[in-house]
C-alpha cells in the first residue's frame, strides 16, 4: 500500500484518490444542480417576463379604450353644449317673437276695442232709454284719480241719469275675469264718489263683439247689463236684479 504523509498524518493513496473522486463527484452534482437551478430560474423568469409583457399589453389596450371613451365623452359633451347653446338661442328668439306677437295682439286689441267703442257709442244712450233711463250726460274715456293724482280707475263710457250713473266697459271679447275686474272698478268709483258726498247709485254694464254664453250669464248674474252685437247694431240685455253700488 502506498501511503503519503500530510501534516503528520499518513494517508493511503487509495483513500486519497477515493476522497478526491468523491469530491469530484460532489462537484459535478453541485454544478448540475446549479445548472438545473439556473435553467429553472431562466425558464421561470422568461415565463414571468412574458406574463408581465402580456399584462402591460392588456393595460395598454385598456388605456387606449379608456382614452377612446374619454374622447367620445368629450365629443358628446361638446355636442351637448352646442345643442344647449342652440336651444338657448332658439328659446331667446322664440321669447322675442312671443313678445312681439303679444305686442301686436295688444295693439290690435286696443285698436279693435276703440273701433268697437265708436260703433257702440251712437246706440248706447238710445239702448238704455228702453229701460227707462233718461241719460242727461255721457262721457267717454273717463279717468278717476285719487288726491295724489294717481289714476285709480278708467271708464270707457259713463252715462248719468239723475240719481243713477252707469259705468260701461267695452271689450272685443270679455271674460269672467273682465267682469270681476269691472265689479272692482265700479266699487272703486262708487267709493271715490262717496268720499266727495256723491250719494247716487252706480250701475255696471259690459259689452263685447264676441261673447260666450257662460261669460254672458256670469255678467248678468252679477247684476251687469250686457251689450252685444245684433245685426248692424247692438242689443242691451238687462239683469234680473241690477247691481247697484
Amino acid at each position: 500500500m502506498v501511503t503519503v504523509e500530510i501534516e503528520g498524518e499518513k494517508i493511503s493513496l487509495e483513500s486519497l484518490l477515493a476522497d478526491f473522486k468523491e469530491i469530484r463527484e460532489m462537484q459535478k452534482q453541485t454544478e448540475k444542480l446549479i445548472k438545473e437551478s439556473s435553467e429553472t430560474q431562466k425558464k421561470e423568469f422568461g415565463e414571468l417576463r412574458r406574463e408581465t409583457e402580456q399584462l402591460f399589453r392588456e393595460i395598454g389596450e385598456k388605456q387606449k379604450e379608456t382614452d377612446r371613451q374619454i374622447q367620445e365623452t368629450a365629443q358628446r359633451q361638446q355636442e351637448t353644449d352646442r345643442q344647449i347653446q342652440e336651444t338657448g338661442k332658439q328659446m331667446k328668439e322664440t321669447g322675442k317673437q312671443m313678445k312681439e306677437t303679444d305686442k301686436r295682439l295688444g295693439l290690435y286689441d286696443n285698436r279693435y276695442g276703440q273701433m268697437l267703442e265708436y260703433m257702440v257709442q251712437p246706440n248706447l244712450i238710445k239702448g238704455f232709454q228702453k229701460f227707462g233711463f233718461v241719460v242727461t250726460k255721457a262721457y267717454k274715456d273717463t279717468r278717476i284719480t285719487d288726491p295724489s293724482h294717481k289714476t285709480i280707475a278708467e271708464i270707457d263710457f259713463t252715462l248719468e241719469d239723475g240719481n243713477k250713473v252707469i259705468l260701461v266697459e267695452i271689450k272685443s271679447k270679455f271674460t269672467t275675469e273682465d267682469v270681476s275686474r269691472h265689479i272692482e272698478r265700479v266699487a272703486i268709483v262708487k267709493n271715490h264718489a262717496s268720499q266727495r258726498g256723491d250719494t247716487r247709485s252706480y250701475l255696471g254694464a259690459i259689452g263685447g263683439l264676441i261673447i260666450n254664453n257662460n261669460e254672458r250669464d256670469f255678467a248678468l248674474k252679477t247684476g251687469f247689463y250686457v251689450i252685444q252685437p245684433s245685426g248692424e247694431t247692438f242689443d242691451i240685455t238687462a239683469p234680473m236684479s241690477p247691481r247697484e253700488g
